[in-house]
């Protein structure tokens, strides 16, 4: 016998397994799902620095001014350039900024932070008269 549909009759076929399939896919979407933890990737220098942040206090604010002017002295490389070069006026900015901290900060400092104040001042300032030396 043929599957042919008989004259004027209509062969009409139901494919029972893709209502099964909707359902499972349904119940799959409302369900929440245990997607894998992504796989740890390294973080950058940047953000991993950023976490890890020294405690605020004077020593750390008066180490900022003390690298501005050792990288203005060309001591240490220009941060972007990744090149030393000497910025007189810059680096003589950054050590009287750091002499007006020292200043203003007289009778509030430990006795462990006038001693690193007056290290900073005096090796900057000696690096300075060298580098005016040099030009």
């Amino acid at each position: 016998m043929s599957d042919a549909p008989q004259s004027g009759e209509k062969k009409i076929i139901i494919d029972e397994d893709w209502k099964s399939q909707v359902e499972a896919e349904r119940r799959a979407a409302q369900q929440p799902t245990a997607q894998p933890a992504p796989a740890a990737e390294p973080v950058p220098a940047a953000e991993a620095a950023e976490r890890e942040l020294p405690p605020p206090d004077l020593i750390f604010l008066a180490s900022t001014l003390y690298l501005q002017a050792m990288v203005s002295l060309g001591l240490l490389p220009n941060p972007v350039s990744n090149e030393p070069k000497v910025h007189l006026v810059q680096a003589a900015h950054a050590i009287d900024t750091l002499q007006v901290l020292f200043d203003k900060t007289a009778g509030n400092r430990t006795p462990e932070e006038t001693d690193a104040l007056d290290a900073m001042l005096h090796e900057l300032r000696m690096s300075f008269l060298a580098a005016v030396e040099r030009k």
